[in-house]
């Protein structure tokens, strides 16, 4: 199986940036035209982006909703658009698919409201975003615990495409991704597992790529530092 590069692109007020671990007071720009960022992820190969909008995961309100439509306008044909943040109701769902995104992240809803994972898929592809810490699964943009296990939220979901797994606390540190954990949920997983948070060389993603059950590999800050390119990524992955 071959194992995707997601290159993410994290929204807050359009913009690109990075949190660490979370942190909405420790956001990093990157960049002001997200579209470009875009682009030059497909320009250099990427088939997927991962697109986050941060204000709608915490707050619930859309506001970058029209950045996620033009991406993905800008990128038909060339790249499928991986999107989460604020997907809270199968209108969400709707409006995405309708804006031309291949998948969406459901995380916060779908701990809260497993049912509508179920309806959402009806509608468009659809993921499911785990982001933990320390094996509890955390919601609302990371501010609260779910009281929720890893284990056990991965038996609620027959009809996700694909499991996001985040450790909240790796997350924007380039500390290396949680490999055994990673492997451990794969190993008990019903759908692909895409793995997210940490991941700071080629090293890393040529040692998840070797997991099997790993089908996909989020990476944004890594990237955005210049420890490697989108290019340099794909080739590791297809060597």
């Amino acid at each position: 199986m071959m194992v995707e590069l997601f290159p993410a692109i994290d929204l807050h007020d359009g913009q690109v940036v990075r949190l660490t671990q979370g942190d909405y007071g420790d956001a990093k720009v990157y960049g002001s035209d997200p579209i470009a960022v875009a682009r030059s992820f497909a320009d250099a190969g990427a088939t997927w982006i991962h697109v986050v909008d941060l204000d709608a995961a915490r707050s619930g309100s859309p506001q970058n909703r029209p950045v996620v439509a033009a991406i993905s306008s800008a990128l038909t044909g060339r790249a499928r658009v991986q999107t989460g943040g604020g997907v809270r109701a199968l209108a969400d769902a709707r409006d995405l698919a309708d804006a031309g995104v291949a998948r969406v992240v459901m995380g916060s809803a779908a701990i809260q409201h497993p049912e509508l994972v179920e309806a959402a898929a009806e509608v468009v592809d659809v993921a499911v975003g785990l982001d933990h810490r320390d094996g509890e699964v955390a919601v609302h943009g990371w501010t609260e615990g779910a009281g929720v296990s890893l284990d056990e939220a991965l038996g609620w979901f027959p009809s996700a495409s694909a499991f996001v797994i985040t450790d909240i606390a790796r997350d924007g540190m380039l500390e290396g991704p949680d490999v055994d954990g990673l492997a451990a949920v794969a190993a008990r997983s019903s759908a692909p597992v895409i793995a997210s948070g940490g991941v700071s060389s080629l090293a890393d993603i040529a040692t998840l790529a070797k997991i099997s059950g790993i089908a996909g590999i989020i990476t944004g800050k890594a990237i955005y530092e210049g420890r490697f390119t989108v290019a340099e990524a794909l080739k590791t992955l297809r060597t």
